[in-house]
């Protein structure tokens, strides 16, 4: 693929983590809509829950989580409180009045950092948690965590309350690269942690890495690469840096004039994917591969908030400030701001601000985008057969792919397309097409497609 036609498409996009995004949500939907929402979900419905913790001990300039540097207890400790009564709130809802509800067959819990909360306190959710929810047995339990702060004792407790999958951030190994985003790292540090998770049972490791970072080259995400294989995790995850400081402020810290440009960036992106898939390792999605030995190698990939999954359930409920649930009529959020949820929770018990009602089109829509980005194919007859007639606008928009043809990013096939080897990280332009609620001012919203 040349240069001009990387440049081309390589406009911002979301990166279709939900369809349709985030900051399309409206206080139309609140406490009232996902009490409804929560009291029908069918008793035969797999659920998983995302628990959010936000906070950090030190604040990585590139990041754009939700999250705030503290360190002191005590705003954790008040917002652990109102972590708590939330989850009690919303079992309550969930069993519609029984003791136990439904299974819970996967459970995440991001950030921010978990690795922030102390030994007590991580056994002390987790009891909350599993007293709360049925958790499956077979539950996959994952958790976030931050190398550079986390103790033994904090390993251990994670492991006691049944973490099975941990996730590492490392995004780049190099001295010159940590600098410049005020995160300090080492391989070493890096492993121990690793080897310490690994001998307490916590078998499943994932890393992430990131390129497009100040400093950063095609020879030097090489050596990161090379080291981060011989830890030999389960997962890596490989994300484009997003640059937008007129959304998060602290990114300004970062100098612009040291970030590689987009044909840089596409070539720090292939040269990574190169190696990790030389390696053994099986591409799943866009940006992550797995070991074939991994469940994300061998079963059926769908996409949620935190990304690339094999959770299948059909709810996802978000707990904590920010997080975010996923219901089949909807989206709920809830506040963003950890003083506006945890009033939201003293008054009403719900932190819900915002959300979205899908129409049957969004539903379409968000069909097409999820297989696009785990598939990445389009069938008009598999369109058509779940949704109807009501699929039809869409299977008409996607007979127009003739720019994408002859630019060699799609090939047609007997009822729709799929993307070539060369369009693949292209995807979310291809995406894209499709989202009718992307227009010029949403799109300044969003990171570059490469």
């Amino acid at each position: 693929m040349t240069p001009e036609v990387v440049r081309r498409y390589a406009a911002p996009v979301p990166r279709y983590t939900s369809y349709p995004t985030a900051n399309h949500f409206k206080a139309v939907v609140g406490p009232g809509e996902q009490s409804r929402w929560l009291a029908g979900v069918g008793e035969s419905a797999k659920v998983s829950l995302y628990v959010h913790i936000p906070f950090c001990h030190t604040l990585c300039w590139y990041c754009a989580c939700t999250t705030k540097m503290t360190r002191r207890p005590e705003p954790v400790r008040r917002y652990l409180v109102a972590l708590e009564q939330e989850i009690d709130r919303v079992a309550e809802q969930l069993a519609h009045g029984k003791s136990r509800g439904h299974k819970i067959t996967h459970m995440h819990w991001g950030g921010g950092s978990p690795s922030l909360l102390d030994p007590d306190s991580i056994r002390r959710l987790g009891a909350a948690l599993r007293t709360r929810f049925d958790l499956a047995e077979d539950m996959e339990f994952a958790v976030e965590v931050d190398p550079r702060e986390i103790t033994a004792e904090q390993v251990a407790a994670f492991a006691e309350i049944g973490v099975n999958r941990v996730s590492l951030g490392v995004q780049d190994f190099n001295q010159k690269v940590q600098d410049a985003i005020n995160r300090q790292q080492s391989f070493e540090l890096t492993r121990d942690i690793i080897e310490q998770f690994r001998a307490r049972g916590v078998a499943s490791v994932n890393i992430d890495l990131v390129y497009g970072l100040p400093h950063q080259t095609v020879d030097s995400v090489k050596e990161t690469i090379a080291q981060v294989l011989q830890l030999e995790p389960d997962r890596i995850a490989i994300f484009g840096y997003a640059h937008l400081p007129s959304r998060v402020t602290h990114q300004r810290l970062i100098d612009e004039s040291a970030l590689p440009g987009i044909d840089e960036r596409f070539a720090q992106s292939n040269a990574l994917a190169h190696a990790v898939t030389h390696h053994g390792y099986r591409a799943v999605g866009l940006d992550h591969f797995a070991r074939a030995s991994d469940t994300m190698a061998s079963r059926p990939v769908t996409r949620n908030f935190q990304g690339y999954t094999t959770d299948a359930a059909d709810v996802l409920i978000g707990l904590g400030a920010s997080a975010i649930s996923s219901f089949p009529e909807g989206y709920a959020q809830n506040a963003v701001a950890v003083g506006d949820y945890e009033r939201r929770i003293a008054q009403g018990g719900s932190g819900t601000a915002r959300g979205l009602v899908l129409s049957e089109d969004d539903k379409v829509r968000a069909k097409v985008i999820e297989r696009l980005m785990c598939d990445f194919t389009f069938s008009a007859r598999d369109l058509l057969a779940t949704f109807g007639e009501a699929a039809r606008p869409v299977v008409e928009e996607a007979a127009d792919i003739a720019d994408l043809e002859r630019d060699g990013i799609v090939t047609r096939t007997a009822d729709g397309f799929e993307l070539t080897r060369l369009g693949l990280p292209l995807v979310r332009t291809v995406c894209a097409r499709f989202d009718s609620w992307l227009g010029g001012h949403a799109m300044r919203r969003h990171a570059l497609a490469v």
